[in-house]
């Protein structure tokens, strides 16, 4: 249902979502701090009639309330259903700035894109998807359902006082989202191309294999545990997990450290230490990964005197948004701005719609291109924010009228 009126044309939704995007982007919010974002936010909305809470998270005693995370859950309805658009103003540190053609935190326009930290990562996101709450607001004020928005200070970082804690709050008090739109940069080649509607588990895990220090002369005096573990890598190599399924690839080990020795060249080291990280889909689990990694580990140790532990950390399962009412109204939004016959995948990293999937709301990921997230000289086209604008404008339309 397409009811957006004439004056609704890709120069404004562009024009306003350039604007605010830059106000975003000149405020060096690094992780975990928001500088003033969800201020700026709030001013816009507050007078479209949302209501709003800041939340705030951290060790308020030992390090004071400025250096808790700062979170912000903005509400517009009490019915449902509760279309949320999800986003985070923290940004990942710049490097060394005089590598930058733009200083990272000026946020100016120069052939054609919007350069900066913060311009596909996630800021123009979060500006696309206030405008267009804006407009569809202002053109529908009687729409059906709620509105809302969750934004975080705490994504880019360790995750621990951003999202996940906002969701334990609503689940307690039995608020629930159904559809969540995250702003995260998903598009490869061209706006909207591609969307994610899942993402693989993250489960990552410290091996440390503890022997016996002696002299390399005398390796019968020691207990090498180098020696002890490389029968067990080689096998971590080779081990399939899973097949994947149609929707996730198979699950993946990858060993990213290793690290071990004294630096001298004559010495069998005490210890080994080694990092490593699953990627994981839908056809296992956490606890089958433990357990398989376990027991490859207990049948090459069996025989040696070196010993082993695992410290492990679970950043997020697996979720997956299965074709649905979301889904639809992404790709009917972006065919009808981009004329773009979108993709769905499950590719990449985790998000924080890892926390939000798990309450049952149905997610999926739609943004500006990815190709420079994390760089220097991040940057996003011009005319991509001001259609994603139109895109999220027209999927409140699928969602909240028809």
């Amino acid at each position: 249902m397409h009811t957006s009126d004439p004056s609704n044309t890709a120069t404004d939704h562009q024009q306003q979502t350039l604007e605010l995007s830059i106000e975003l982007m000149r405020r060096d919010s690094v992780t975990p701090h928001d500088k003033g974002c969800q201020e700026v936010l709030v001013e816009r909305l507050s007078p479209l009639g949302f209501a709003h809470e800041f939340m705030y998270f951290g060790d308020e005693q030992a390090s004071g309330r400025d250096a808790q995370v700062k979170n912000l859950w903005a509400r517009r309805g009490n019915q449902d259903p509760v279309v949320c658009f999800a986003g985070h103003t923290d940004v990942v540190p710049t490097g060394n700035p005089d590598n930058w053609r733009i200083a990272p935190f000026d946020a100016k326009v120069h052939d054609g894109y919007l350069w900066g930290r913060g311009a596909a990562d996630m800021k123009t996101g979060i500006a696309a998807f206030t405008v267009a709450t804006e407009r569809f607001v202002k053109n529908h004020p009687d729409h059906n359902g709620s509105i809302a928005m969750l934004i975080t200070s705490d994504e880019e970082g360790p995750s621990i006082n951003g999202t996940v804690k906002v969701v334990e709050v609503l689940e307690a008090r039995n608020e629930k989202i159904t559809y969540c739109l995250v702003g995260e940069p998903s598009s490869t080649d061209s706006l909207g191309d591609v969307i994610k509607n899942g993402r693989r588990g993250s489960l990552g895990g410290i091996l440390t294999v503890t022997g016996k220090q002696g002299h390399v002369a005398y390796p019968h005096l020691a207990v090498n545990p180098i020696h002890a573990l490389l029968p067990a890598l080689a096998e971590f190599s080779v081990t399939e997990w899973d097949k994947g399924n149609d929707f996730f690839p198979a699950t993946s080990m990858q060993i990213s450290n290793i690290n071990g020795g004294t630096g001298a060249n004559n010495v069998i080291p005490e210890s080994v230490e080694v990092v490593f990280n699953f990627r994981f889909s839908t056809e296992t689990t956490e606890e089958e990964l433990r357990a398989k990694t376990h027991e490859i580990l207990d049948k090459h140790f069996a025989n040696t005197k070196a010993t082993y532990e695992i410290d492990w950390k679970l950043s997020g399962n697996p979720f997956l948004t299965a074709e649905g009412k979301l889904v639809d109204a992404c790709k009917v939004a972006i065919k009808d701005i981009t004329g773009t016959d979108t993709q769905l995948s499950t590719s990449g990293g985790t998000s924080d719609g890892r926390f939000i999937a798990p309450t049952g709301a149905q997610v999926v990921e739609l943004g500006v291109r990815n190709a420079t997230i994390h760089q220097v000289d991040e940057r996003v086209e011009i005319d991509d924010i001001g259609k994603l604008a139109q895109i999220y404008e027209r999927m409140l339309e699928e969602l909240l009228l028809c």
